[in-house]
């Protein structure tokens, strides 16, 4: 009999499988599609020798993320590679506000009414960064907090919506970068714990970046197994697990999967039935014939550009996608250009970009156009170097990875008591009814990403079980 058997190779799954494994416990994966890597993968999804992130891409979280921090990855071949700037978000008039590794940099990037303000922001929590990604990032409700006195700082800051926050800035530019960084959790601005997301990507980007992994997100999920496979755990593809009795013997099971796959083959009828699934995406991957054309400097040579003009276009695209149930006439797009830091990514002279806005959930219809035409305006011209496009809407990326239930990336709503109580209301939210049976994916707490903590986590709530039986 196994220790324990995970189910779903993603990030998440990898991670819990590798933390069971250091503790000395026999470990098996078993995955439905023929690779790792859930939405960590890459692929050529448009020409030969242009290689996509069919999901994630860029990885402030993975490279910030104290499970992965923990591990020798770097000896699997996982690097880490850099743009000059972690993000842009540039405006109609050329200019652009920048996510910057330098807290001043970024500041005057805001003009001078809200440099200070956004100083005050951030600087005073960027020293304590590591002790507090590991607070708000670890097992919930047990271990006290390693710095309280500046969690507390940060969830008077990040509790309430970010349209609080974004009060202490005077001018848009600062509103509207502030705004693309919430936009990334795929949810209205004015939701519980929202000002709270958009300070962790910042705070995420001024300690370490906005990295791409070297070769693709690939990098991260084929370091992380085969690592596990050095500790003595097998990973088994092409297994797609229907019920329980498909899987061998073990102590316990731990489901990189959505809370409805899980309540389906472990048996637990209506366990998630109130769980939620969020908003979608419309993602283009393109294969261009030169870098991306865009007006603003700061864009040309960031990892990841934020376009929408202000953050009211922002707020109306994602109440337009997630409340009115309707795909925005100007989506707001969240962008990466890995090959500006990665240039094997591409044949010579070539480059891999991608773009997402946001859509209702199972939305079935076509952004292509609304998303080039928003394009065009920040990048005059980047219609003409299109050599090929891979389009994937919610349909397809459900097809793709069975965990975006309607589309939704997020695997279920950041939004509301869920963004910090999922996937239902508990005191061990990695434990189901069943007692062998745990939840690791990022439908668990701390949520959506490529940083593998969900797992990370839910490996201890399993080394506990197991040990006290």
């Amino acid at each position: 009999m196994l220790d324990a058997v995970v189910v779903g190779a993603g990030p998440n799954g990898l991670t819990a499988a590798v933390e069971l494994a250091r503790r000395g416990l026999s470990v098996a994966v078993f995955e439905a599609r023929d690779t790792v890597g859930g939405g960590a993968r890459t692929e050529e999804l448009t020409l030969p020798g242009f290689r996509h992130d069919p999901c994630s891409a860029a990885h402030p979280l993975g490279i910030n993320s104290p499970a992965f921090r923990d591990m020798p990855l770097d000896r699997y071949g996982l690097e880490w590679l850099h743009a000059e700037l972690p993000m842009a978000h540039p405006f109609p008039d050329g200019s652009a506000a920048v996510l910057s590794r330098s807290v001043a940099e970024t500041a005057a990037s805001f003009g001078p009414h809200d440099a200070g303000a956004y100083r005050r922001l951030v600087a005073p929590l960027l020293p304590k960064w590591d002790a507090l990604v590991r607070d708000f990032m670890a097992l919930p409700l047990t271990t006290l907090p390693r710095d309280p006195l500046t969690l507390a700082r940060f969830g008077i800051a990040g509790l309430p919506p970010s349209t609080w926050l974004m009060r202490r800035f005077r001018d848009d530019r600062a509103r509207a970068l502030f705004s693309g960084l919430v936009a990334h959790a795929i949810a209205p601005l004015g939701g519980l714990g929202t000002g709270a997301v958009g300070l962790v990507f910042a705070l995420a980007g001024h300690a370490r970046g906005w990295p791409v992994a070297r070769g693709g997100s690939q990098s991260i999920s084929d370091a992380l197994t085969a690592y596990l496979k050095d500790l003595g755990g097998a990973v088994h593809t092409d297994y797609e697990v229907k019920r329980l009795d498909d899987l061998p013997p073990a102590r316990a099971y731990i489901f990189d999967t959505s809370p409805t796959a899980l309540a389906r083959i472990a048996g637990l009828g209506s366990c998630y039935a109130r769980f939620r699934y969020g908003a979608s995406v419309f993602k283009l991957d393109y294969a261009l014939d030169g870098p991306v054309p865009w007006t603003a400097k700061e864009a040309r040579s960031a990892g990841t550009v934020q376009v929408g003009p202000g953050s009211r276009d922002i707020a109306a695209a994602l109440r337009a996608a997630s409340r009115e149930g309707r795909a925005p006439d100007k989506p707001f797009l969240i962008t990466v250009q890995p090959s500006v830091m990665d240039p094997s990514r591409a044949p010579s002279g070539k480059h891999v970009f991608w773009a997402y806005g946001h859509v209702p959930s199972g939305w079935d219809g076509d952004l292509t156009d609304a998303v080039e035409r928003q394009l065009e305006r920040f990048a005059p011209g980047f219609r003409d170097r299109i050599l090929a496009r891979a389009t994937a809407g919610p349909p397809e990326l459900a097809a793709r990875n069975a965990n975006y239930v309607g589309g939704d990336i997020a695997c279920g709503a950041v939004s509301g008591l869920q963004l910090l109580l999922r996937p239902k209301l508990s005191l061990s939210p990695y434990t189901t009814p069943h007692p062998a049976v745990f939840i690791c994916s990022s439908a668990s707490p701390p949520g959506p990403g490529v940083h593998g903590m969900s797992g990370h986590n839910a490996a201890k709530a399993v080394w506990r079980r197991i040990r006290a039986s």
